[in-house]
């Protein structure tokens, strides 16, 4: 018998780590009766991100590659991975719902629920790990391991033996961001063995390259179980590769077991899939120490790359890189794990792009400080807190206590196209996007998004450029949608678009010049083209236009015209990078003009209301 387990991340955390959770289901079954037949302790196949993706991106029903991988590996634990009272959402569920989804995903076929809270807050786990339990299913809870002046052994044996007393049958270290060393894990694993009964299960990500040593530290220590990810998809921020450890271990009184060239046929075949998801492929795919300094998580770092590359200031990175320390500390030291990591490093990318500090500050982190996210492990900065939400009441008590049930309000929301209650809980996760995607799919008009074949023939577009038009590049379609550009006349003129829906910042310098004539032709080279492809919103020319800080979308507006408001007053909202960002009034007065709705694509370039100052 193995002396020591191991639970396969290929299918879930190795592809999110590297090509941004875009594996497709269709990529996953040929290979499940190889990886069937191995003899893994779990195979984690879904939760995380997974399901947002499916959604989002895939135009999969991701209750049916649950259903569809429970077919294929019927001998194998699927094991999802499951942020407690956010599910696989945002926000805090009610228990009725929390309840639903754990039955749902146990009927579908999830075996192992490996839970946690981002703030590891207790309160946060306890109806799930009931759920889990109350459903004959194996509950793993997790502590999310971080470093700060209050995250020390103590402090992690404490939650240890409180997910012991809750019912687990295993604990899970959750090391997100490869912030643990090798001696610090020994003595880590051993401070939980001695505390508490129950096999520990070692989970951390090669960011740092330290995870295949505190690997053998922590086995050493006692550690029953590690996840690893084969090595098609292992490494960089991803995890250990599963055949290192598994010829490391062999002939050892640690031997996992494992079948060293039955693992060889399966990397051989994720190698040929990984190579038809390029164009996902993160930038930060090797060894990055500065993790050790700035605890930002490799897929993280990723994240926070596309977003700065939106907004124009990628060359700013390391600027944000040492501001999400700082933001961290003034939220008390959460560890940065989803939804936090978010919270944190949103922030982080606001309070450098805008150029002061808290500024802008998110709705997350408004009610982050207001305790909707559970209790911060250590106390927050008050003045920043005071910044965020004045003297507003911050609850003592488990969110979810505030919470009333929600399934009956969800299915009716959802009547007209949810036809199951996996649907109603599809809804529930992303409203917006659910929504659309069960339309869509009830209509039979699912796209998924397009997987860009490499070094296609240049295929040449259009030559004329209206404000919303296809390009052909390189043999692939491309929609793009101008939404506002910088002033005309200058020499380099900043353009902001989405391409497939994603918002981006162009520069074009002029080089040359043309005259167009009215018919459209070019008539010589001596005049510049005269065209404006933003909106018809006026350009922002005193303190009473409205504008955003940066790329968006308007997913609120709070003002109409002739409402009387004062400075502060949340006026929008606007959605950039994930997060949701309250717009307020500069002045006081009037509301003279509302310029966006619900929906509208917006920038910076723009006077999105007007406000007639008393």
């Amino acid at each position: 018998m193995a002396k020591v387990f191991v639970s396969e991340l290929v299918l879930r955390d190795g592809h999110q780590s590297l090509i941004a959770t875009r594996m497709r289901t269709d990529d996953m079954l040929p290979i499940c009766s190889k990886l069937d037949a191995i003899g893994f302790w779990s195979l984690e196949a879904w939760g995380g991100a997974t399901f947002d993706a499916c959604v989002r991106f895939l135009k999969e029903d991701p209750w049916q590659r649950l259903a569809k991988l429970r077919k294929a590996l019927p001998n194998s634990r699927i094991q999802m991975l499951l942020r407690g009272q956010n599910l696989l959402g945002y926000r805090h569920y009610s228990d009725d719902v929390v309840q639903a989804f754990v039955q749902k995903s146990a009927d579908n076929g999830v075996d192992v629920f490996r839970i946690f809270d981002a703030m590891n807050d207790m309160r946060n786990l306890r109806t799930s790990i009931e759920a889990v339990k109350k459903v004959g299913k194996h509950a793993e809870g997790a502590i999310s391991y971080t470093t700060s002046p209050v995250h020390d052994i103590a402090h992690f044996v404490t939650l240890a033996k409180e997910l012991e007393s809750m019912g687990c049958d295993t604990i899970a270290i959750k090391d997100m961001a490869g912030l643990l060393t090798p001696q610090h894990t020994s003595e880590l694993v051993k401070a939980i063995r001695a505390a508490v009964n129950l096999p520990i299960h070692l989970h951390s990500h090669a960011t740092s390259g330290l995870s295949a040593m505190c690997f053998l530290k922590g086995i050493e220590a006692g550690a029953a179980i590690i996840d690893t990810c084969n090595s098609s998809f292992g490494e960089g921020a991803s995890h250990t590769s599963t055949e290192s450890l598994v010829a490391a271990l062999k002939g050892t009184e640690y031997d996992t077991g494992l079948d060293l060239a039955a693992l060889q046929e399966i990397t051989a075949y994720f190698r040929e899939v990984r190579k038809k998801y390029w164009q996902f492929e993160s930038s930060f795919t090797g060894v990055d120490t500065r993790v050790l300094v700035n605890q930002v998580p490799g897929g993280m770092i990723s994240n926070l790359s596309n977003q700065l590359k939106e907004q124009g200031a990628l060359a700013r990175i390391d600027e944000v890189l040492n501001e999400i320390p700082r933001v961290r500390e003034d939220l008390g030291y959460p560890p940065l794990v989803t939804p936090t990591s978010q919270i944190v490093g949103t922030q982080a990318v606001l309070n450098v792009v805008t150029g002061t500090r808290y500024k802008s500050i998110t709705n997350e982190v408004k009610n982050y400080l207001l305790g909707q996210y559970g209790k911060p492990p250590a106390p927050v900065n008050e003045a920043v807190k005071q910044q965020a939400v004045g003297d507003a009441a911050v609850i003592n008590c488990r969110p979810a206590d505030l919470l009333k049930p929600e399934m009956a309000k969800l299915a009716i929301e959802a009547e007209r196209f949810a036809k199951s209650e996996e649907d109603v809980l599809t809804y529930a996760m992303f409203p917006d996007i659910g929504q659309t995607y069960l339309q869509e799919r009830n209509a039979g008009s699912l796209v998924p998004e397009t997987l860009l074949e490499k070094n296609s023939e240049h295929s040449q577009g259009a030559r004329y450029a209206p404000s919303e038009f296809k390009v052909t590049l390189h043999g692939e379609t491309f929609h793009i949608n101008v939404t506002g550009s910088g002033h005309a006349g200058e020499e380099q003129r900043p353009y902001f678009v989405s391409i497939d829906g994603i918002a981006e910042e162009v520069i074009v310098e002029t080089l040359s010049e043309i005259e167009i004539s009215g018919d459209g032709s070019s008539t010589g080279s001596k005049k510049k083209v005269s065209a404006n492809a933003s909106s018809n919103r006026p350009r922002p020319t005193h303190a009473g236009h409205v504008t955003t800080s940066m790329p968006g979308t308007i997913v609120a507006v709070k003002v109409n015209a002739g409402d009387k408001v004062k400075a502060g007053d949340g006026v929008l909202v606007i959605e950039a990078m994930k997060m949701e960002n309250e717009i307020q009034a500069a002045t006081s007065g009037t509301v003279v003009a509302v310029h966006v709705v619900k929906g509208d694509a917006v920038t910076p370039d723009e006077a999105l209301l007007e406000i007639q100052p008393e």
